[in-house]
């Protein structure tokens, strides 16, 4: 048998204004507000965040969390081991670091991305580019220096494993045993 519950039309579905929750569950078993489990509010633990067209921000932003900018972002983007995306209408004035640099739009910085930096043919970028991998479509407009590949060791201790590498190949073979072995008529202490 069929009641009508709280005055509402059967099958419309209830909009929360409210906050929630999206990791707790509900009485119900479900997530989100729990008063309609067929319309339950679901958000995403992995949702990227959003800087849409239109919006200003002005100063640093950092996360773990990916990043989209569509807007115009003045400051520094830093985010560690995510995926940060200027959108095709982004004007960026800052320097990025993420693991993942991806570029549409106008960008004036410094991009530095742990994996790789995918600059599109749409890209606008005046700075330098340093990742392990780096992707350029045909078309993009690059102004500053690129730097791809792993980083190399540090140049002191590479010069120093060269040096010491020389040295073992240029000493004698005896050289090592030297000190284990007396000279001829040397008195060695404890012989009979």
């Amino acid at each position: 048998m069929w009641r009508k519950e709280d005055g509402r039309a059967q099958g419309s579905p209830e909009i929360s204004t409210g906050t929630t929750n999206p990791t707790s569950p509900t009485a119900s078993g479900g997530t989100g507000s729990g008063k309609n489990p067929a319309f339950p509010v679901v958000v995403s633990p992995k949702a990227t965040a959003c800087v849409s067209q239109g919006i200003r921000i002005k100063g640093d932003i950092t996360g773990d969390e990916d990043l989209f900018v569509d807007g115009n972002v003045e400051g520094n983007l830093t985010f560690g081991n995510a995926t940060v995306t200027l959108g095709p209408n982004a004007t960026v004035k800052a320097d990025v670091t993420a693991r993942e640099v991806i570029v549409r739009g106008r960008v004036e910085g410094k991009l530095t991305g742990t994996e790789r930096i995918q600059v599109w043919r749409s890209a606008r970028v005046q700075g330098d580019l340093k990742a392990e991998r780096i992707s350029i479509e045909e078309g993009a407009e690059l102004h500053g220096m690129l730097e791809a590949g792993r980083p190399p060791v540090n140049a002191f201790d590479r010069a120093s494993r060269e040096s010491s590498k020389k040295t073992e190949a240029n000493k004698p073979k005896n050289a090592g045993k030297a000190e284990d072995t007396p000279a001829s008529g040397a008195a060695v202490a404890g012989a009979d």
